[in-house]
């Protein structure tokens, strides 16, 4: 698809659209700009205008074919391009299905499990504009299922230089009661640079033996070329990496590590600390931070002695991104890079707040995590692997021995 996009709306198409409710002129307006951009992707397929005549041409025009998707803001009725010898394929529309089917089904599963007391055909038709029978939702589910699983056990082919891990916890209803369950989520660089979703599973609690078959299993499905990791300190996890990835670097998230420290600070010296601890993290040699962490314990022992025990048992495990160059640093010296997906999953997850079962759970959180991997594989890198590689021996010992 080209860079930019150049819409078109008749006068009096924009003049009729203040005649009408707010939803109603947003669902008009969104249907006449979802039809020009169909018609630029199959411009680009064909790679010639209408009525033009070029050498360049891939095939012919076969008329639209109307389909009527819903969606947040009601029906939208588009006409989808028809090419004479290859189908027309839009990604707009692949997008549209994994994400709206996701949210959809599992809401409309919920209440179909009796979690929620009102007539299922009022609640589906309120949340989308339409009634859905069950042997729909069936079918919705099983289409759905099979995309998220196939992309969940993918072979890994590619090698994974740096990898984050991290946990978020789902109300799932299971036996007649609510349980919290962990979500597990890795994200990794590719030796491009670039983020993708490398792995996610759902378990009962962050327990050592949970992490560890989680962390097995993306070796098992080709997990390689791992330099370092970034993650919390959860016990259990920290114990996994050690077990199952021997010889790598192991990166404490700075951010978490800043709030055990200020957790474990009395309320007046907190803010004092918190930008001390910022001018250390952000030093530009290992040697500075020491010096830094030294100037911090000298100054705060006696009135946080607690934080300073912290501080002192895991400076080193937080500074293990050091022994690469200054501009991976900030990238991976938190795993902020995988919070920020977390907080896009729990946006969905408020919407659902119990899941009918962990089916439902996987659905949808797999969905979310299939979309978002496929937008970042469009967008720039997170930043250049080259410096790295040319180094990347010294690195590597530097990383084992941090």
């Amino acid at each position: 698809m080209a860079q930019h996009l150049y819409f078109t709306l008749e006068k009096d198409f924009f003049v009729d659209l203040f005649k009408l409710s707010k939803e109603d002129a947003f669902a008009a307006l969104m249907e006449c700009l979802l039809n020009q951009f169909l018609q630029a992707e199959s411009e680009e397929v064909l790679r010639v205008g209408n009525y033009e005549r070029s050498e360049d041409r891939q095939d012919y025009r076969n008329g639209t074919r109307e389909r009527t998707i819903t969606t947040r803001i009601g029906k939208i009725v588009i006409a989808v391009p028809r090419h004479r010898n290859e189908p027309f394929h839009s990604t707009l529309l692949n997008n549209y299905q994994r994400c709206e089917q996701a949210l959809i089904t599992t809401m409309i599963e919920m209440v179909i499990q009796g979690v929620a007391t009102r007539n299922i055909e009022k609640v589906t038709e309120e949340l989308c504009g339409t009634k859905f029978s069950k042997s729909t939702i069936s079918n919705l589910c099983k289409n759905l299922d099979s995309v998220v699983h196939e992309f969940k056990d993918r072979p890994l082919e590619k090698a994974y230089p740096f990898v984050m891990v991290d946990a978020m916890y789902l109300k799932v209803r299971e036996d007649y009661r609510v349980r919290s369950k962990a979500l597990l989520v890795a994200l990794g660089i590719t030796e491009d640079g670039r983020k993708e979703i490398i792995g996610f599973d759902i378990c009962e609690t962050e327990t050592e033996l949970g992490w560890e078959r989680f962390l097995r299993s993306l070796k098992n499905r080709g997990l390689h070329g791992v330099d370092m990791i970034t993650s919390d300190s959860h016990a259990g996890l920290v114990a996994a990496i050690r077990k199952t990835f021997m010889d790598i670097g192991w990166q404490r998230c700075q951010f978490h590590f800043t709030r055990n420290i200020l957790d474990a600070t009395p309320n007046r010296y907190q803010k004092m600390l918190a930008p001390a601890l910022r001018e250390m993290f952000h030093a530009n040699t290992l040697e500075d931070a020491i010096a830094l962490r030294n100037k911090i314990m000298d100054e705060y022992s006696d009135c946080a002695e607690k934080a300073m025990a912290i501080l002192d048992e895991g400076f080193f495990d937080s500074m293990t991104v050091m022994a690469l160059p200054q501009k991976y640093r900030q990238s991976l010296r938190t795993s902020n890079l995988l919070e920020r997906e977390n907080e896009e999953l729990r946006k969905r997850e408020k919407a659902i707040k119990i899941f009918p079962n962990e089916e439902s759970a996987m659905r949808l959180m797999g969905a979310v995590l299939l979309d978002h991997h496929d937008t970042w594989s469009t967008m720039h890198r997170v930043f250049s692997m080259k410096e790295y590689y040319v180094k990347r021996d010294l690195f590597i010992s530097d990383l084992i021995s941090a």
